[in-house]
């Protein structure tokens, strides 16, 4: 739902790109089903069969492609991780750290700046070599299956913008770690896990308020058919905001989304123009009463820590490989220790592998929370129909109905079959 990937791709970030990279939401694919199906006594009512009726609603070409695009990003999965380990090898047998690092040595004799030259260095390499899979992932594909709206131009602008804010917060990210590093050599990966969460909580503090409106517009919704039902929403669970903003997503995509993000006073509530054009106010109500779950249960600060832990084993299993491999390939790539940047693409490559093997269990971290904003969002707005609605809608890039094994692995977020399932068996618990 926010647009960082590549300030988390290529900053310091990289360390955990994987684990806390999410999804946006997605466009229409389908009508709903006509209200003869739908509308029934409450004694007749069946959940299994309404479930059954929504998904049936969806043409089969329609359900086609979304399958195809969903299963398609399992191969860009494998692909990201395979080019990301090929570019730390090839900057570690290369030496072209190492000489990265010796030209930092000749600029400055402090230890700070000498990291921060590196940095600059690595991100714009990683950023060149990643780039052809940057484009076909974010560009060539998304207007391959209608979700993209931007021309090329445009596009690579603010892949630019993006790769700016990479540098700033990269060198930061990365000067801060080292200075880590060489005051805790034994104990560096306890110290960086800390770094890791505090530099998670700047970030989602400071992204919402200044990184996203670099690349989008936020309008006050003046529209009170639109704005007071969201606000009365807000009121009642006690989010301290006085209005609602419309943010210009159409100009880069067709996908519909929403977020009430902030903290500490900069908290907001926005939703895409995609949303507020291809949505009616029950579905745009279900949407916004989601993203009021996510705020109110605190479940930023709640991932920030799960996360945290997931971090921590994660820093461990860096410690014994990094000296492993220190010991056997240290020499050849003229890498001098933990405190040394040139080790840089080591630490990448392991805490990449390690993301990649924990796939299903940092999904299925992420897929509990969003179940729980379905389940709040669904009593707040009492809009069972809505839901299902909006599932068949983000159906359109997420595979509505996967095997139980696909969606444990795979699905950050419920599936669409799920989501429309827990939609009617409440509406059968509770609506007439």
């Amino acid at each position: 739902m926010h647009q960082y990937m590549l300030l988390r791709v290529i900053s310091f970030a990289l360390l955990f790109c994987v684990i806390f990279l999410r999804p946006v939401e997605a466009q229409q694919i389908s009508a709903s089903p006509s209200s003869s199906t739908m509308v029934e006594p409450a004694k007749s009512f069946d959940p299994a069969a309404a479930t059954k009726a929504w998904l049936n609603t969806v043409p089969a070409d329609k359900r086609a492609k979304s399958d195809a695009y969903f299963e398609g990003g399992y191969w860009l999965l494998l692909w990201n991780f395979l080019l990301g380990a090929a570019i730390s090898i090839f900057l570690l047998a290369s030496r072209l750290s190492a000489r990265l690092r010796d030209f930092a040595e000749r600029m400055t004799e402090f230890k700070a700046l000498q990291v921060a030259v590196y940095a600059v260095g690595y991100v714009l390499i990683a950023a060149v070599l990643s780039f052809p899979l940057t484009v076909y992932q974010l560009f060539y594909r998304e207007h391959q299956y209608g979700f993209a709206t931007q021309t090329f131009g445009p596009w690579f602008v603010e892949q630019l913008v993006g790769l700016v804010i990479a540098l700033i917060a990269g060198t930061i990210a990365l000067t801060v770690l080292y200075s880590v590093f060489r005051r805790t050599p034994r104990s560096w990966w306890i110290w960086g896990t800390l770094v890791v969460v505090v530099l998670s909580f700047i970030g989602n503090l400071v992204a919402p308020v200044y990184v996203e409106p670099l690349f989008n517009k936020y309008t006050p919704i003046a529209d009170p058919k639109i704005r007071d039902p969201i606000l009365a929403m807000a009121r009642a669970n006690e989010i301290p905001v006085t209005q609602v903003f419309e943010v210009d997503a159409s100009r880069q995509t067709t996908r519909v989304s929403g977020n009430v993000a902030g903290m500490l006073g900069t908290t907001r509530i926005a939703l895409n123009d995609n949303l507020l054009k291809q949505c009616t106010l029950p579905e745009i109500r279900a949407v916004m009463a989601h993203e009021m779950g996510h705020y109110v249960l605190n479940h930023g600060a709640k991932l920030t820590i799960y996360f945290g832990v997931v971090a921590l084993f994660g820093f461990g299993v860096a410690r014994v490989v990094f000296d492993w491999a220190l010991r056997r390939w240290g020499q050849r790539w003229d890498v001098r220790g933990i405190a040394d940047p040139a080790g840089f693409p080591l630490l990448i490559l392991i805490f990449a592998t390690f993301a990649f093997v924990m796939t299903p269990v940092l999904n299925s971290i992420t897929r509990v929370t969003e179940r729980e904003a379905d389940q709040f969002g669904i009593n707040t707005s009492r809009e069972p129909d809505g839901v299902a609605k909006v599932a068949l809608k983000l159906g359109a890039y997420r595979k509505l109905d996967p095997s139980p094994l696909e969606e444990f692995i795979f699905f950050d977020h419920p599936s669409g079959r799920a989501r429309i399932q827990m939609a009617m068996d409440w509406k059968a618990a509770n609506l007439p």
